[in-house]
């Protein structure tokens, strides 16, 4: 059922863009030149469309979910990591400031961190031929997500702002495209998904044609091979930088079979958007340099124990 879904959707798909595609092969191009903006062009309306929906459930429901997280207590992981599969722009962010005031415990942001899906969900449901793998991605986020939080605080209790004291100012924070992810207004509902459209389409075109010229000059296949356990470490380490173009190069390596997908995974449990900057910005420096040594622990070894598995 779902694979007959998916194969109507790409048929669609081709049928729509066999005009354009037609032009742009005519372009005085390379094969893998015209192949990477016939690829990044096919996604636009399906990131447009999946960026509309989200941004209507960040609008409508976000502030619920903030609220919702701040009164949580000892479910705050179970709610953070739950929240954050759903690709918002800014939740890492506000899940950030509320932990630098102590609102929230050190376990549930940094469930947060690991379940946090940022691009790569629009992507996959941009591209449905690989719409399959958000499913085990998710799951594999959500439960480390879960484990690593209640874990961590179970080892590292840490005292929180009572639930009945909200008097402590949050800082407030822009998401991605200088979004206010605190007071949106309705014209965003349109505004930010062509800005965010437009700005993930850049991205993913710089990407695939990188990626794409490598296809064409490298062996993948070696290099996947010889690399195999390499990969999930270093991946660990790019996933840190805090930028949602880490998100979507990741997504666009594992779509192009050019990462595995243990190492996928530990640059996407790594990589929390933004959230991490405005933490730097915000928590007590020897705190935060303490957090990301168990994101990057965790991610790194739930990586490779995916590269043994899988």
């Amino acid at each position: 059922m779902l694979v007959s879904i998916v194969n109507k959707i790409n048929e669609l798909n081709e049928l729509i863009f066999s005009p354009v595609d037609n032009l742009i092969e005519k372009l005085p191009f390379a094969d893998w030149v015209i192949d990477a903006i016939c690829d990044s062009v096919h996604l636009l309306p399906f990131l447009f469309l999946v960026f509309v929906v989200i941004e209507l459930i960040e609008f409508y429901y976000a502030d619920k979910i903030n609220s919702l997280l701040k009164k949580t207590g000892k479910s705050g992981v179970l709610v953070g990591s739950l929240a954050s599969i759903i690709p918002q722009c800014g939740f890492s962010v506000i899940a950030s400031s509320l932990y630098s005031k102590r609102i929230i415990t050190r376990g549930c942001l940094i469930a947060v961190y690991l379940a946090t899906s940022d691009e790569t969900i629009p992507i996959l449901l941009a591209t449905p031929a690989k719409a399959y793998l958000i499913v085990p991605i998710v799951g594999v986020k959500l439960v480390i997500g879960i484990l690593a939080g209640y874990l961590i605080d179970i080892i590292r209790p840490q005292a929180v702002v009572r639930n009945d004291d909200f008097s402590v100012e949050i800082v407030e924070e822009e998401g991605c495209c200088k979004h206010d992810i605190e007071h949106g207004h309705k014209r965003e509902i349109i505004l930010h998904p062509i800005m965010h459209t437009a700005n993930v389409f850049g991205f993913i075109l710089i990407i695939t044609l990188i990626l794409n010229y490598c296809l064409e000059s490298v062996s993948i296949t070696n290099l996947l091979e010889n690399g195999k356990y390499i990969q999930p470490i270093v991946a660990g380490f790019i996933g840190l930088i805090p930028n949602c173009a880490i998100s979507i190069a990741v997504t666009m390596m594992l779509i192009k079979g050019s990462i595995t997908f243990g190492a996928a995974m530990s640059a996407l449990l790594a990589n929390a958007g933004l959230g991490l900057l405005v933490l730097l910005k915000n928590n007590d420096f020897k705190d935060t340099m303490k957090i990301v040594v168990f994101v990057l622990s965790i991610s790194i070894v739930s990586g490779l124990v995916l590269t043994l598995l899988v």
